[in-house]
């Protein structure tokens, strides 16, 4: 009976061939956390905004704060 024969390393061409593996899967991997964070933070947080700044009166805003007395007028 004779050994099986072992399969030679590769040595030419190793480092970017698993370079090669870990470029593509950081691509992929930081493509769906932008994603993510497009869709889980960004867009809530715009939507939040544009609720806000639709219901939102300056004027009447200021005027509150006004009779509460939070504006001091040449007062040091």
């Amino acid at each position: 009976m004779s050994a099986p024969v072992l399969a030679k390393p590769q040595l030419r061409g190793l480092l970017a061939k698993c370079l090669q593996f870990y470029i593509i899967t950081a691509f992929i991997l930081s493509l769906g956390c932008a994603t993510m964070y497009n869709f889980g933070v960004a867009e809530p947080r715009k939507k939040a905004y544009q609720n806000f700044y639709r219901r939102y009166g300056a004027v009447k805003d200021f005027e509150e704060m006004n009779q509460a007395g939070v504006f001091q007028y040449g007062k040091p």
